[in-house]
């Protein structure tokens, strides 16, 4: 497999300093619905810094006496933060919940619910984050990029973190596909199959969004001898509206969560301006929509057939929600919290704003 670098939508670069800590980084979850207020379930809203979810499930569980596999909860939240988020367990516990002193845990609220939550139960989260070392040349850039992310969007990147401290572990779920490694760890297996999976639809975002850069630059026709389309595949893309140019074939998903489906590219593209709806991009694996015609043709070579694993769509392009912006420049501070729906990461935003550049390794 080859090499492959995230490319964005904006050519620029910026030097602050983002480093992951409870002081400057927090989390809060979205449930997905509103809890009954009766049921057998307790659902506490916990905040945690330095530990992960399982290290808090294993010190709640600990504590409550109560089984890991009796929790639920709907996503895993970051280790290097202060994170908010909700977990279910049986109700009998909850004099025991209210008994609990733990230094890094804290519950916020509890209510009571008719079913345990799973994984997927929210509807998102809300981010604050503090960028250091924010001189008026950094906070130009940071606040011209929020305004072009404001206005169109950004793609939606799998963050460097996914791809492991050397930026390669996609490499042995590449490996586990084809039958060359053997791992028994299920667990581990599954991560780094993931991992390659998300390595395959990174590749496939950077080439739909080098797309859209093209159209910038040049003519529809220019831009398919550049690609090796067929004669007249691209006309009329080069006129949609939204910057992120969309293709016939593509599938779609209700923004910010819904079924997926195909869309006549003119309707399409209304609708994506609206932010009503948004393309997706594969995630390689058993029993997932494929796009079709010109958006299969930049699909295809993504699609790894020989992944057992489900395979699912993900938001190729996402529309952040800005909610406050805060330049404390006697400390060289710039405050920023934003909404992303779930599946969808902090990281991202960052990247993008930094203007990073992201190389897989091979």
């Amino acid at each position: 497999m080859s090499e492959f670098k995230y490319i964005w939508p904006l050519r620029h670069s910026n030097s602050f300093v983002f480093n992951p800590s409870p002081r400057d980084f927090s989390v809060e979850e979205v449930p997905l619905y509103e809890f009954s207020g009766d049921g057998e379930h307790l659902v506490a809203k916990i905040r945690k810094k330095n530990l992960t979810t399982w290290q808090m499930l294993d010190i709640l569980s600990n504590t409550l006496g109560v089984p890991k596999r009796e929790f639920g909860y709907a996503g895993l939240k970051d280790k290097h933060a202060i994170t908010m988020q909700y977990i279910s367990m049986p109700k009998r516990v909850e004099q025991e919940l209210d008994k609990l002193e733990h230094p890094e845990i804290k519950v916020l609220e509890k209510h009571y619910h008719n079913n345990k939550i799973r994984v997927g139960h929210l509807k998102g989260n809300k981010f604050w984050l503090r960028f250091k070392k924010v001189h008026d040349t950094q906070k130009t850039k940071i606040e011209s990029v929020l305004k072009w992310i404001e206005q169109n969007g950004m793609p939606n990147y799998f963050g460097v973190q996914r791809f492991g401290i050397s930026g390669d572990n996609y490499l042995e779920g590449e490996a586990l596909v084809e039958g060359k490694l053997k791992i028994r760890d299920r667990k581990k297996r599954e991560f780094l199959i993931s991992a390659y999976q998300s390595y395959l639809f990174n590749s496939w975002l950077a080439k739909r969004v080098e797309l859209s850069l093209l159209l910038e630059e040049f003519k529809e026709h220019e831009v398919e001898q550049i690609l090796k389309l067929e004669k007249g595949s691209l006309k009329g893309i080069k006129e949609q509206k939204n910057w992120f140019k969309l293709l016939d074939g593509d599938l779609f998903m209700h923004y910010p969560f819904g079924r997926v489906f195909y869309e006549e590219l003119e309707v399409a593209s209304k609708r994506f301006l609206e932010k009503d709806i948004s393309p997706t991009g594969l995630i390689a694996g058993k029993k997932a929509k494929l796009a079709q015609n010109l958006a299969e043709h930049f699909e295809k070579e993504y699609n790894d057939t020989n992944i057992k694993e489900s395979g699912s769509r993900r938001y190729a392009w996402i529309f952040p929600e800005i909610n406050t912006k805060k330049y404390i420049p006697e400390n060289a501070h710039y405050e920023l919290s934003f909404y992303l729906p779930k599946g969808c990461y902090a990281t991202g935003v960052v990247d993008f704003l930094k203007g990073t550049v992201i190389e897989a390794k091979s």
